[in-house]
């Protein structure tokens, strides 16, 4: 999946066409339709809208197509990563902050809801929201109304919700990770986006666009070589359309004339590709019996870091390990990526 601008054909008297909210996002698939008519239908309304699906799905891009296709368009998009602020900070971000409430708070802060005032608000990860601010924010949610950290005036503001995760959201709730009452809140429209993998030819028109992209922007003519769609076609994608994207990117700067897929993935082009299998809702990573234990590690060291949006500090905390050692074997797989 992946973003277009919008097509707001003017009118004669210069008012805009309606955007059909869905044009932005790729794919033609069956799974993929049917995100594309629920994207269409809950667009243009108020309605909180929550998407669900693994690490490198295009939830962000649906909410921006959302936001293109609502009356919201012309006004600000924002967005805001819940899982990588700390706690202690998370609360001061959403709201903004009063000047003096606290070592280092020297001006008045505007938080993000102020910042998307008559726009879209986008909270990605919204499981990984300390549980301190759920109450806050669902205070929000049900009134449009907040406090600044440290003020007492109380401010309003107009915005439309937008929230995701990779989690499965009852999961989070039986886990304390999430309030139920601000689960219910937030998926008055649920969408949930399928992997990569169950897309069907959707791969083959993704890797296509992304090779047009990168030959629009170097000025070349360069072409997938005779086995690379076929490649693209069985691979698992553990990192779904973000994978994909990079592989395409990684084996066009490899490539003279003709851009080698399968060897950007590791594979060769009449061999199944190695590739993690695929991988279950949440946080679930199933791997074949037979698999090679550097492949595996490999695989985990991935699924973490897209877990934790690329925040190497938290993944090498799970992972039992030091951050230096974290460094060394993303340079060892990168080394041996170029090697290929």
């Amino acid at each position: 999946m992946t973003q277009t601008a919008p097509d707001r054909t003017r009118t004669p008297d210069d008012r805009a066409l309606p955007v059909v909210a869905s044009a932005s996002l790729v794919g033609e698939s069956g799974p993929m339709s049917r995100v594309r008519a629920l994207v269409d239908r809950v667009a243009a309304t108020e309605a909180s809208v929550l998407v669900i699906g693994e690490s490198g799905t295009g939830k962000e891009i649906v909410a921006q197509a959302l936001h293109a296709g609502s009356p919201r368009a012309d006004r600000e998009f924002r967005a805001i990563n819940c899982g990588a602020i700390p706690a202690t900070l998370m609360e001061s971000e959403l709201f903004g902050f009063e000047k003096g409430s606290f070592t280092g708070a020297t001006r008045t802060h505007d938080g993000i809801v102020g910042q998307a005032q008559g726009g879209t608000l986008f909270l990605d990860e919204i499981t990984e929201m300390p549980m301190d601010t759920q109450p806050p924010l669902l205070r929000f949610l049900e009134t449009r109304r907040y406090f600044r950290v440290g003020g007492t005036r109380e401010l309003a503001t107009d915005v439309r919700i937008v929230a995701a995760t990779n989690r499965s959201p009852a999961t989070a709730v039986r886990e304390n990770r999430l309030r139920d009452d601000l689960y219910y809140r937030l998926a008055a429209f649920p969408i949930e986006l399928p992997p990569l993998r169950e897309r069907g030819d959707d791969v083959v028109e993704l890797a296509e666009l992304f090779l047009a992209r990168l030959n629009e922007a170097a000025g070349t003519s360069k072409r997938f070589t005779a086995g690379s769609l076929d490649a693209a076609r069985r691979h698992a994608w553990p990192g779904n359309v973000r994978e994909l994207k990079h592989a395409v990117e990684r084996a066009f700067i490899l490539g003279d004339r003709l851009v080698d897929l399968p060897a950007a993935l590791g594979c060769s082009a009449d061999a199944p590709a190695r590739a993690m299998p695929p991988q279950g809702p949440g946080d679930a990573l199933c791997v074949l019996i037979g698999s090679r234990l550097s492949d595996v590690e490999r695989w985990l060291i991935e699924a973490t870091l897209d877990r934790f949006a690329g925040n190497k500090r938290r993944a090498a905390d799970v992972l039992g390990c030091s951050v230096k050692t974290l460094y060394s074997k993303l340079n060892r797989y990168a080394q041996a990526a170029s090697e290929t």
